[in-house]
């Protein structure tokens, strides 16, 4: 691999959903099969619902309450109890996670920004995700090959923040070290919190203009188009 040698930055490590991939177009119509397959329709109510239970299962993820892995039939399980529907958790869960596979597609500019990074850097993918999902999203997009390693939670035990699958990251790649490695991310929870407890650079993917947080990441973007430069 060869890497330029005004390049700032010789690793960075990418999130996934909601960095890279447009994840809400992905639930969006992986929640409307899979309340199909169950008879209902995929209204804003029950899909507000299923947010806030979902939404809840990943933060407890992050605080290593759960596995990723749980999350695949809980959501549906705690959806279905709560709103005494007559579903089959598993199926709804497996029905969810093969749509989540086949829908959505990368944001605008993130094959771009892909291409000027690789062979400049070593490039890793760190994602809090089922292993199953996420395999199945990287082989569907085509973007295997821009990255030296893959890191994902559910396959290895581990969750963003907790700094050790970042420790785990740098064991799969070659020579990296933290002094020259950033972390791209959306959450400031996971990502950016992640990063900070890991020691190296932050990134942060903020394309809603969140107010920033007292625990300032290293740079702020609101385009992908911006990150480039910064490496």
């Amino acid at each position: 691999m060869s890497q330029h040698e005004n390049s700032r930055y010789r690793t960075v490590l990418f999130d996934l959903d909601h960095t890279l991939l447009d994840s809400d177009a992905s639930i969006n119509e992986a929640f409307v099969a899979t309340m199909g397959s169950v008879g209902l329709d995929a209204g804003s109510a029950l899909r507000d619902h299923f947010d806030r239970i979902n939404n809840a299962l990943w933060r407890g993820v992050e605080r290593g309450e759960h596995s990723p892995n749980d999350v695949l039939t809980l959501r549906f399980q705690i959806l279905a109890d709560e709103l005494a529907l007559d579903a089959d958790p598993v199926a709804m869960g497996d029905t969810f996670a093969e749509a989540l596979i086949v829908y959505g597609d990368l944001y605008q500019g993130a094959r771009s920004l892909l291409d000027s990074l690789v062979g400049r850097c070593q490039l890793g993918l760190v994602t809090n995700g089922i292993g199953r999902i996420q395999r199945g999203r990287i082989e569907r997009l085509g973007i295997a090959s821009y990255f030296e390693a893959v890191t994902i939670s559910g396959e290895v035990g581990v969750a963003k923040p907790d700094a050790s699958i970042f420790d785990l990251t740098f064991d799969a790649l070659p020579g990296a070290n933290r002094e020259s490695a950033v972390m791209v991310g959306d959450s400031l929870g996971s990502d950016i919190l992640g990063a900070q407890n890991a020691g190296i650079d932050t990134v942060w993917f903020n394309q809603h203009n969140t107010a920033p947080p007292a625990n300032a990441p290293t740079h702020t973007v609101s385009a992908l188009a911006d990150i480039a430069p910064l490496i």
